[in-house]
């Protein structure tokens, strides 16, 4: 039986990542001190843990003064209230949060994990991408790291990253036109499914476009991706902008990139939308997807749906500061640097 984390042995074999994992979190501290950054603390607990198909919350009975129960959810990003705290003037704002995410364990997931999220408001999306160049130098600098090593690929984090849109990361890595299967309206899932076909590529009958976009991406691109140096892969379809705004020279793409280093992603950073009609939209369209996939949906946050007529035009990201340690710690697995796991 393998030894508890709390052992002394196996503590002491922890806790170099531990407290390599304190120094990164004070480095990044000071960075955001530095640029203007107010550090603020969201509640957890919250009326929609978020409105993602794929995302599962956990969720919990309120009791009110009057006995009657009312559902909530740990949050599964610190976001909505974040931009609520945009609509009320801050104009830069970051925290370290505690999320949770259900049907979510292996090497890289925890159910409970800490996500540093930032905002900068009036500033392009492209300022989100130094932002992140700036804190993984800083995160090999307080762990003592001059390379980023996981599963046998290792990053220069002191690179300047690569910057590569999604399209042409499909074609590279795995010989597909994805915009030739979307538009800003609709997407096809015929001409997707034909194309997977054409490269060997096995996808299920049923499978979506956005499923079938999914598989590709783990299993033919992301492996390819920061290796060497950070990759930013950049400029997602429309149909896969979440809380992003389109791109003002591509009606079919969004102002969203991912960051990756050594095959992991890292962040997930937007221009953010403040169009309360199209994010409504979204969101239903994705419950409605939710609903049909796992038989349950969740409550819309009206209140920050109220807030984006009064959020000015903002960028910002949310990055895995436990995958971040991992990385520059050389930790096999998220558990390792976390300094009391989930049971």
């Amino acid at each position: 039986m393998p030894r508890p984390f709390w052992h002394p042995d196996r503590h002491a074999d922890r806790r170099p990542a531990l407290l390599a994992r304190n120094r990164i979190q004070t480095a990044i501290r000071g960075w955001l001190a530095d640029e203007g950054f107010l550090e603020v603390d969201p509640s957890a607990l919250q009326t929609s843990p978020g409105n993602e198909a794929h995302l599962h919350a956990f969720s919990t009975q309120a009791m009110g003064n009057d006995g009657q129960p009312r559902t909530m959810y740990l949050h599964t990003s610190p976001e909505f209230a974040m931009k609520k705290l945009l609509a009320a003037g801050e104009p830069r704002i970051a925290t370290f949060a505690h999320v949770w995410r259900n049907r979510e364990r292996g090497a890289r997931h925890s159910p409970e994990f800490t996500m540093l999220e930032w905002y900068r408001a009036g500033a392009d999306y492209t300022d989100l991408m130094a932002d992140c160049a700036a804190i993984l130098r800083l995160a090999a600098q307080a762990a003592g790291a001059t390379l980023f090593v996981h599963n046998g690929v290792d990053c220069d984090p002191f690179a300047v990253p690569e910057r590569l849109s999604v399209a042409d990361a499909f074609t590279r890595y795995a010989g597909i036109d994805l915009l030739a299967t979307c538009d800003e309206v609709t997407t096809n899932a015929a001409a997707l499914r034909a194309q997977c076909d054409s490269i060997g590529f096995s996808v299920a009958a049923d499978d979506s476009w956005s499923d079938m976009v999914s598989k590709l991406l783990v299993a033919k691109v992301e492996p390819h991706l920061g290796h060497g140096r950070a990759t930013i892969l950049d400029r997602y379809p429309l149909a896969e902008a979440a809380l992003a705004r389109p791109t003002p020279d591509d009606p079919r793409l969004a102002e969203r990139f991912e960051l990756y280093a050594c095959g992991v992603e890292l962040a997930n950073g937007f221009g953010e939308l403040t169009d309360a009609i199209e994010q409504r939209r979204r969101f239903t369209a994705d419950m409605d997807l939710k609903e049909q996939l796992y038989g349950e949906r969740y409550p819309l946050d009206e209140d920050f749906l109220a807030a984006l007529a009064f959020m000015p035009a903002a960028s910002g990201i949310a990055l895995g500061f436990d995958r971040l340690v991992m990385l520059a710690t050389g930790a096999p697995k998220i558990d390792d640097v976390i300094w009391v796991p989930v049971g």
